[in-house]
């Protein structure tokens, strides 16, 4: 039970300088902070108690799924990967072992593990009245290719059968791009900025050139300040503090849970998991924002359901499903749906795949006062050459 207001205090999680910025208001004796050179840790048996879920620590190396895990808290002793409320997540750093306790870092409790157990509590989340879908690439940027088709045509597909079924539920939509043509990745997310009550969700496809088998879904939010992103190697703990941060970052979490859970839920990709990156569009949007990785194109049965119309409508119902309940976490008071809740829930009644699309138009007048007519021009209509743009090719700004 909450103890009473008065003997409440803010403990700031902190990894290093790092603040938390969405402070979560516990019991400061609940907590028993172990310190390893200079760095915060908590015990899995301290986080187990206190949010009173079972955790256990599997061995180094272990592999775990989420429907096979046995505990709410799932942690693999030396590794960053976990299972939390049903998620397969991955931490920002590793578990440790000391004397005989295993320990997780004190910013993984606030970043991580605080905002996957109860979204519902993050402050300000669900607050939407405007979703700005992105499709990735677009125009002389194809993005991944597959011998059905290129990712940007893919995307913007995927975008065009979302945005009808969101604003059915009283959402205003914007698109980043309306067509077959190239928005550079600042002013993607400069639209998003400029929406009231926004959050940003840009669809993308995956590929691999080292395992030609690698299949499934992942979704990324940015990375905590002071942390390194999911794919990050050996890197100095300066070149992570070094990095900027975002005050929506325990909101974007919430979000990446809701629409994992619900895509997940409704259709059996392999799951690669809640991830973290520096992604331009990431870094440099200023509200609530996702990446979805919706499957490789480089896997040759993947790719032929990526190619699916029915499958893609599949995949923007399940997205809007994840969408509507992240905007109905502070109304519920309560974490959303998991995998398992929507996996029972279809086996009694099995969902039809989404087909309906909007109508297809020329970018809005705000679109293209943003992004500028020379963006829609091809690379060869331009008066300088194009460069391909990479997720990360946008400039950090303060």
């Amino acid at each position: 039970m909450p103890l009473p207001v008065k003997r409440w205090s803010v403990l700031m999680f902190a990894f290093a300088s790092l603040a938390l910025a969405s402070s979560i208001a516990i019991a400061a004796g609940d907590w028993q902070v172990i310190k390893i050179s200079g760095h915060d840790y908590l015990s899995v048996d301290n986080i187990s108690t206190f949010y009173g879920l079972p955790a256990e620590v599997v061995p180094s190396g272990a592999k775990i799924q989420t429907d096979t895990a046995d505990h709410p808290l799932e942690f693999v002793g030396g590794s960053r990967e976990a299972i939390i409320n049903g998620a397969r997540s991955w931490l920002c750093f590793p578990v440790i072992e000391q004397d005989g306790k295993f320990l997780v870092s004190r910013t993984d409790v606030a970043k991580t593990i605080e905002p996957l157990v109860r979204p519902h509590r993050v402050p300000n989340v669900g607050q939407v009245q405007t979703v700005v879908l992105d499709p990735g690439h677009g125009g002389y940027d194809k993005g991944q290719v597959s011998r059905y088709g290129a990712e940007k045509d893919f995307a913007l597909d995927v975008a065009r059968k979302l945005r009808p079924i969101l604003q059915a539920k009283g959402l205003r939509v914007i698109m980043t791009r309306e067509g077959d043509y190239f928005v550079p990745l600042e002013v993607r997310a400069k639209i998003a900025n400029a929406a009231r009550n926004a959050i940003f969700v840009s669809i993308h496809f995956n590929a691999s050139g080292d395992d030609p088998n690698a299949t499934g879904f992942e979704i990324f939010s940015f990375t905590p300040r002071g942390a390194p992103s999911t794919s990050d190697g050996n890197m100095t703990a300066s070149s992570f503090n070094m990095q900027p941060g975002s005050s929506m970052d325990a909101q974007s979490l919430a979000l990446s849970a809701c629409i994992y859970h619900s895509v997940l839920g409704h259709i059996p990709e392999y799951d690669r998991g809640i991830k973290r990156a520096r992604f331009a569009v990431l870094r440099l949007t200023k509200v609530p924002a996702v990446l979805i990785e919706g499957g490789f194109l480089t896997e040759r049965g993947e790719s032929k359901l990526i190619a699916s119309k029915d499958w893609r409508g599949k995949l923007a119902g399940a997205i809007s499903v994840g969408i509507e309940n992240y905007r109905a976490l502070p109304l519920n008071k309560q974490p959303p749906m998991i995998v398992a809740d929507y996996r029972r829930q279809l086996k009694s009644a099995p969902a039809e795949p989404v087909t309906q699309e909007g109508s297809v138009k020329e970018a809005d007048a705000s679109l293209l006062e943003l992004v500028g007519r020379s963006a829609l021009l091809s690379p060869q209509q331009a008066s300088t050459p194009a460069k391909k743009s990479s997720l990360d090719s946008a400039p950090i700004v303060p």
